[in-house]
């Protein structure tokens, strides 16, 4: 009757440790979350080993310390408790040696450091502890640990129970091993994506120019089909919006590429500069012409002349620019010669043309001979979805300038600059990059790299402006899902990076209404 209550109990260990395992596999094979996964594995030992306290502790790769991943049984502040250095305690000698330990009483044994304060009682001091080290990749990364009473004292289950979770432990291993892999590829994905992204940023983009949106395709095919013709061009758009960049685009992707691409700002100059920057003059045609000299018109031949903010000219140059256009003829100042102009003209305006026209402040004829082919910039509140794409160009370009390691851009820091309105525009965005790359002395760009007006209520058109309370709010909650990121979404590691304790951490997480899930690697 002995030999056949033994076979009965071995044949109930066996199903038991079948059944934990079926459950364990099945957990571990569909896991995408490391210690969701872990837990699960935890909770299922212990409802199918009954044991009283469990732990998978794993070495933190930064301070090189063991620290408990997950744990049953014990409380959150004793899971704090439960650190080890490699080599220390029973734990620490275990994931030392990769080798596994087994303790037949926990309170005979001098190397159990009880450092979680949960084995006091006489009873859990006579708990069995058994401890089996994670292998990966030849190398010991962490450790699974159980408490057990065993109710026919310490004997063979022990040894059963020892094997078993060591083939636990292998499943842990190559589970994270996987779940590692995958985060890899996907990081590997995703820097292939953004190379991707910014290859087809390369070929749809006009030198700085950069967009994926749909309002800034239009604006590349609509360059790309006028950019080898003769005809004349017209960018409408606010200031910033890249105009002068379309300007040089349409030159340099034309059968005059080869000539030169000549500015010409017209409301940087008064109008009898203004002429003569365009015409030219002769010797002595008005006081201070004491040489002859060549006018953009001329210096343009053969190739381009770009006229910026062409609704500034007077009334008088914008008729002997209309005669130019329509006569392809012009003459210096002081000169009666004709001369011939074989120029391509883009014009650019941030003004409402149609209403000057209206007004009688620029002349009808004039506008339609500039109005041939018109292209019109999209603000930058208009096409939001380029922002980040922009923000991130710069940043690699001033970081890159600047010889500084800054590889992100945080959470916090991307919201404010999808939330502004850019008044002005990609120009306002790039020196704004720029100001936050000199200014940043760590990895990532936070929000307080970014400009106070960013910051305001006025930049996302609220009526208060910001209280000071609300900004060292917005700064706190900024930090703290930086250092959950940097740690896995691990809280307890993520105290330690901020210098405080868990419970801060716990409630300022809850009163920001943050999840540490969003920030475990999957």
């Amino acid at each position: 009757m002995k030999a056949t209550g033994t076979i009965d109990q071995q044949q109930d260990i066996e199903f038991r440790n079948l059944s934990c395992l079926y459950e364990i596999t099945r957990h571990l094979a569909s896991a995408s979350n490391l210690q969701d996964c872990l837990e699960k594995v935890v909770s299922s030992l212990a409802e199918w080993m009954g044991m009283d306290n469990g732990t998978i502790t794993i070495v933190n790769p930064t301070t090189g310390e063991l620290e408990i991943e997950v744990a049953h049984g014990i409380s959150a502040e004793a899971k704090r408790r439960g650190r080890y250095k490699l080599g220390e305690g029973i734990t620490g000698k275990v994931v030392a040696t990769g080798e596994p330990i087994l303790v037949p009483q926990i309170g005979d044994e001098p190397l159990f450091l009880n450092r979680t304060r949960t084995r006091g009682d006489e009873r859990k001091k006579k708990s069995s502890f058994l401890c089996v080290p994670i292998i990966a990749d030849q190398h010991s990364i962490g450790a699974l640990s159980i408490d057990r009473v065993y109710a026919g004292g310490f004997g063979s289950e022990s040894e059963q129970d020892l094997r078993f979770l060591t083939v636990v432990s292998r499943l842990i291993a190559e589970t994270v091993q996987r779940i590692q892999r995958v985060n890899e590829e996907q990081e590997a994905l995703h820097q292939e994506n953004r190379k991707l992204r910014r290859e087809l940023s390369a070929r749809n983009r006009i030198e700085e120019i950069i967009g994926n949106s749909s309002r800034m395709q239009e604006v590349f095919d609509m360059v790309h089909r006028v950019a080898d013709s003769n005809a004349t061009v017209l960018l409408r758009g606010e200031s910033g919006t890249g105009k002068t960049l379309v300007a040089k685009a349409l030159h340099h992707n034309s059968s005059r590429a080869a000539g030169p691409f000549v500015v010409v700002n017209c409301s940087a100059l008064p109008e009898t500069l203004l002429e003569s920057e365009l015409f030219g003059h002769e010797k002595g045609a008005f006081t201070g012409a004491v040489e002859s000299k060549k006018g953009r018109f001329e210096l343009a031949e053969g190739g381009t002349l770009f006229l910026d903010e062409i609704g500034e000219i007077s009334q008088p140059v914008q008729l002997k620019l209309l005669n130019v256009i329509q006569e392809r003829t012009f003459q210096r100042l002081g000169s009666p010669k004709l001369m011939t102009a074989d120029i391509r003209l883009v014009a650019a305006t941030n003004r409402d043309l149609e209403k000057a026209v209206q007004e009688g402040a620029f002349r009808e004829d004039l506008y339609y001979r500039l109005n041939v082919f018109p292209v019109y910039l999209p603000p930058l509140r208009e096409r939001r979805t380029d922002i980040l794409l922009l923000a991130e160009y710069f940043l690699e370009k001033y970081a890159q300038e600047n010889g500084k390691e800054i590889k992100r851009i945080s959470t916090p820091a991307i919201d404010l600059l999808i939330q502004y309105h850019w008044p002005g525009n990609v120009r306002e965005l790039q020196n704004c990059m720029e100001r936050a790359v000199l200014i940043c002395d760590g990895p990532a760009i936070q929000s307080i790299h970014l400009p106070p007006s960013l910051q305001s209520a006025d930049s996302v058109h609220t009526s208060k402006p910001l209280s000071l309370t609300t900004a060292v709010e917005n700064f706190e909650r900024e930090l703290i899902i930086d250092a959950l990121k940097k740690n896995n979404g691990n809280q307890t590691r993520a105290a330690k990076s901020l210098d405080t304790s868990l419970r801060i951490i716990n409630y300022k997480i809850h009163n920001y209404g943050i999840d540490p899930k969003h920030y475990k690697v999957k």
